[in-house]
């Protein structure tokens, strides 16, 4: 173990642990106000494949907000503003983003390396922002029961980061909820999700599509020359379908895509599948005296949808608007922390019960080889077109949509 002397030792009045989504978009609103944030990232960048792609209009809005949107849409991109679901053939239009009433109707695609980098360089501008990469937070520091920051291991040894608040933004596998003892209630999910991608032609359709095909349920995302595909399977099924071979998953990746001419051929090992494990769980309680949890740290979504992102930017900036004027006076209470937890639990509870009925009721029968019939909710949507909105609104904006407050706003000009 090394010396005290050889610790690395920081203050700020800010820490972030994470900079994905939640952790880069708090950090960057604080910094426009003229709170001093350090985020800490383990990894040297962003480029980690097979993440959460999705930019929702929700998100779209607040970069408006921000000012950064046409900045935003210059980075290469795809968009679609419908989800089609296939039944045995028979498609169903079951969102259309179209009438959202918002300046950018429509989903982007777009890798979710490009998003964070774009988040980082704007809150680089500001000297009061520091981003540390290669930083693993392994502990926290405690003093008379309140955290008071965090340690860990970086590129040059060991570090200690002090702050007024500390925000755990470090995903499903929050290294932090381990480390405060957090409780977890767990939901359970009858789905695992292996991703992969294959070519896409001009021929081929340009909107989001879902496809549900003998056993078989796939959503596949357009981006640009390629589709990012998502087969869900049963639970832990992964073992199963390697057990079975890859010439035999080939056979019903072409049967379930449905594209002309088949690209199940493309996938020639098995490194080209990742297993996302998913988890339906939330923090009892996702505070304690100088520590918050927000986005999968403090409640980790089902896949379906693609809506954890959407989430967690949410937490993000209710976090913003609530935690910003007890920051910069440098005491953030209990009570503050609460407030988070308070305005986000509604939106997250609704979400995750709204996930689980369509994990059990719809796609577990399927998997398990039921016939594959168009379910009631998908045959209102196809036969009442103005029901659409409806699940574009849950999926684009989200159940309690988030804005920038003028307070936080305010905040930013006044230290422009």
């Amino acid at each position: 173990m090394p010396n005290d002397a050889e610790v690395q030792s920081l203050q700020t009045t800010c820490c972030i642990v994470g900079g994905g989504p939640a952790g880069l978009m708090l950090g960057y609103l604080l910094a426009r106000a003229g709170v001093d944030v350090t985020v800490l990232e383990k990894h040297a960048d962003f480029l980690r494949d097979f993440r959460g792609d999705t930019i929702h209009p929700s998100t779209l809005e607040l970069m408006r907000q921000l000012g950064d949107l046409d900045d935003f849409l210059r980075l290469p991109h795809t968009k679609f503003s419908q989800m089609t679901f296939s039944f045995k053939g028979r498609d169903v239009t079951v969102a259309d983003f179209a009438g959202l009433p918002v300046p950018a109707p429509y989903v982007v695609m777009m890798p979710q390396w490009d998003f964070l980098d774009f988040l980082a360089n704007r809150a680089r501008t500001y000297p009061n922002f520091r981003l540390m990469l290669q930083a693993d937070a392994d502990g926290l520091l405690t003093e008379a029961g309140r955290v008071v920051g965090v340690a860990g291991q970086g590129p040059v040894g060991r570090f200690e980061v002090r702050a007024a608040l500390t925000v755990a933004a470090d995903g499903r596998g929050s290294v932090l909820r381990d480390a405060a003892r957090m409780a977890v209630k767990e939901f359970g999910t009858p789905i695992d999700v292996l991703w992969f991608r294959v070519s896409r032609q001009d021929r081929d359709s340009k909107q989001a599509l879902g496809r549900f095909v003998a056993g078989n349920v796939m959503v596949m995302l357009n981006r640009g020359s390629y589709w990012q595909c998502a087969h869900v399977v049963a639970k832990d099924g992964m073992a199963v379908i390697r057990a079975a071979g890859l010439p035999a998953y080939r056979t019903v990746l072409d049967r379930t895509l449905g594209l002309v001419p088949p690209r199940g051929a493309e996938i020639v090992e098995w490194d080209q599948v990742k297993l996302l494990s998913v988890k339906v769980n939330r923090l009892e309680s996702w505070w304690r005296e100088g520590l918050l949890f927000i986005g999968d740290a403090a409640h980790a979504m089902s896949p379906l949808g693609g809506i954890g992102i959407n989430l967690a930017i949410q937490d993000a900036v209710a976090a913003g608007n609530l935690l910003v004027g007890p920051l910069r006076r440098g005491e953030v209470s209990g009570a503050d922390l609460a407030a988070v937890q308070a305005r986000r639990l509604w939106p997250v509870k609704v979400t995750q019960w709204l996930q689980v009925q369509m994990q059990n009721r719809i796609f577990a029968p399927m998997l398990a080889g039921g016939p594959v019939r168009t379910p009631l909710p998908f045959r209102l949507l196809a036969a009442v077109p103005w029901l659409r909105r409806f699940p574009a609104r849950f999926i684009g904006l989200g159940v309690r949509q988030e804005r920038v407050s003028e307070a936080l706003l305010r905040a930013a000009s006044r230290e422009s």
